[in-house]
């Protein structure tokens, strides 16, 4: 069955591909950036999306992770949710297998390959995920999940999103749609969610006001995430970024105290 429309990388990734991932792996500790990309606000970005990635604010433990969810995108994995439909777990283990050859997925890429772009299991079961997990306890399958988390999510994200004129609170909206829609430019991937925000509201750097946009921009999210029943349930926005937004907490300073799908959470 194909993929519902969501996060499909094959034009993302395109030209990048494995090789371009490569070229950054393993990469130098950059200096610490303002917003999102100091090393403090990144982890407490990673453990906000891990509440509603994995109902755990330990993002650090979800290396491991994998399960199928029924979502119509075969095996989701990983500190992000790599997707075995959505080419960002194919190009993960490509990456990994450049540098590490003899590791415990290598002999899934056949296979990776061949269900990209469906939900289908064939060739993974039955022993996929136990090869994962095992592969999840090396140092370099967690540092290959950390490059492509930056490579195609965080970095593009907070790019755009300072480009806007958006502080911390703006680039975290900016870096979780990315990771639940994509890159893309249809109207569900982050393009077509930041196109619509801006038909409702002027960015920072086109003069706007910040927390005007904000809103506009996690409405076009809502609307977004409302054209498939697997995100029917839109409290990581609701009850956690417009709960942070509408108390003015544009940096994104503890502490948070937010919930998702009905469950609290709390950063102090």
């Amino acid at each position: 069955m194909p993929i519902p429309a969501r996060r499909t990388l094959l034009a993302a990734l395109g030209a990048l591909g494995a090789t371009g991932l490569v070229a950054r792996w393993p990469s130098a500790e950059a200096a610490p950036e303002p917003g999102l990309g100091a090393p403090d606000k990144k982890d407490l970005a990673m453990r906000l999306v891990s509440s509603a990635e994995n109902s755990s604010l330990d993002w650090k433990a979800q290396y491991r992770y994998i399960e199928d969810i029924g979502d119509g995108r075969g095996y989701t994995g990983g500190i992000i949710g790599f997707c075995s439909g959505t080419s960002d777990m194919l190009a993960l283990v490509e990456l990994y297998t450049e540098h590490v050859p003899d590791n415990p997925l290598a002999g899934f890429l056949p296979a990776l390959r061949a269900v990209d772009g469906t939900d289908s299991h064939e060739g993974l079961d039955p022993d996929f995920t136990a090869a994962w997990r095992k592969a999840a306890g090396t140092p370099g399958f967690r540092a290959a999940q950390r490059d492509v988390r930056d490579r195609v999510y965080f970095d593009p994200a907070v790019a755009r999103a300072r480009k806007d004129g958006l502080g911390t609170l703006g680039q975290f909206v900016c870096f979780d749609a990315m990771v639940m829609h994509g890159p893309g430019t249809d109207d569900v991937s982050f393009g077509g969610i930041r196109r619509r925000a801006r038909g409702l509201a002027a960015t920072p750097a086109d003069g706007g006001d910040e927390t005007a946009y904000l809103h506009a921009f996690l409405d076009a999210r809502v609307w977004a995430m409302r054209q498939e029943a697997a995100h029917s349930d839109v409290s990581r926005v609701e009850t956690a970024q417009r709960v942070f937004l509408a108390a003015g907490n544009l940096d994104l300073d503890p502490p948070l105290k937010w919930r998702v799908y009905g469950d609290l959470y709390r950063i102090d």
